[in-house]
């Protein structure tokens, strides 16, 4: 099956040549060779597809595509799952890669599941420049439930992708699974900043049984350009919308359990957020409904969180005198331009 199994790697880029060339590296040095390498380019300039024209020339694996005009990171992703040829699919971003096994690892557990539909491993944190942080990347897999305990068959197939240990990237599933959940926020646009959670969700929700290797097989970089970093203090962070996700999303009554295990570390990341962008009574609200994401009030982050929402209504009540001001004045001006 290792040989005989052709892979699709999915592989969306933006305007990144230089962190998309390093990816591809990590792709075509996989030690199962089976593979075709799908790229959709969303760059608004053609450099990225002139370099992997001279880099790569002569590599049938690689099936590159440019985007004009671009699809948008959503739109981009569903259009490779449309095109990947492949009996499995793999999507991994420009600025990550996979280690050298990745496939291969991932691959040899329908070997011993046959029933499987998805499975995945650990992901390793790096930083701008690729360097791993050892001790960075142990937290955040610990954070996401992948731990030895963990490995091998998941129990409720949902709950992995509702408690994201399912990564957003880095996986090996089914072809023919993905192209039916399809990749994006769907017609609910406000989920679009975390499109990879949404997804990961649907995927785990549909599919028939999931397997977690613990080992590493991918690499997570963090950039200022992710969308994740860019937008983690607004109001359109991811984390607001994934949030926003698993509070509307219909689930059945095993599954309630991991919403709310998903939600205790979400909720008081949300509550900062709304606080940080003066949504004072939002942010009580959410701190209030849900104190079992505080301990019932034996945390000292809900009292720090409590600080920060007076904080904010504190400012928005100083900020509205001054509001009220600026448009009186606007009123003024307005007016005055209307005298001949």
């Amino acid at each position: 099956m290792t040989i005989t199994t052709r892979v699709s790697i999915c592989l969306p880029t933006y305007n990144r040549p230089d962190l998309l060339i390093r990816c591809i590296e990590s792709c075509l040095a996989q030690t199962h060779s089976n593979i075709e390498i799908v790229i959709g380019d969303d760059s608004p300039d053609t450099h990225t597809g002139h370099l992997i024209a001279r880099r790569f020339a002569h590599d049938a694996r690689i099936v590159y595509r440019r985007n004009v005009p671009a699809l948008g990171q959503a739109r981009n992703v569903a259009s490779l799952f449309e095109r990947a040829s492949g009996d499995k699919i793999l999507l991994i971003h420009d600025d990550d890669f996979l280690l050298d096994t990745a496939i291969e690892r991932l691959l040899a557990q329908w070997a011993l599941h046959p029933g499987i539909e998805a499975a995945f491993g650990k992901q390793y944190e790096a930083d701008a420049s690729g360097r791993i942080d050892q001790a960075a990347s142990g937290r955040m897999n610990r954070a996401y439930h992948r731990t030895a305990a963990a490995a091998g068959l998941q129990r409720l197939a949902g709950r992995t992708g509702i408690v994201q240990m399912f990564p957003n990237n880095g996986w090996l599933a089914n072809a023919a699974l993905v192209k039916r959940i399809g990749y994006g926020a769907g017609d609910n646009e406000q989920f679009a900043v975390c499109c990879d959670f949404v997804f990961g969700v649907r995927l785990c929700l549909a599919a028939r049984d999931v397997c977690y290797v613990d080992e590493y097989v991918s690499c997570y970089r963090k950039t200022a350009q992710s969308v994740s970093q860019a937008t983690r203090l607004t109001p359109g962070a991811s984390s607001l919308a994934a949030w926003r996700f698993l509070e509307a999303l219909t689930l059945p009554p095993e599954l309630e359990p991991a919403r709310r295990l998903a939600l205790h570390r979400l909720v008081p990341i949300v509550v900062s957020l709304l606080a940080r962008n003066r949504q004072a009574r939002a942010g009580l609200n959410l701190a209030l409904t849900h104190l079992y994401a505080y301990r019932f009030g034996l945390s000292v982050r809900l009292y720090y969180h409590l600080l920060m929402i007076w904080k904010s209504a504190w400012l928005a009540r100083q900020s509205a005198p001054a509001q009220r001001f600026e448009n009186d004045e606007q009123g003024v001006n307005v007016t005055r331009t209307r005298v001949p």
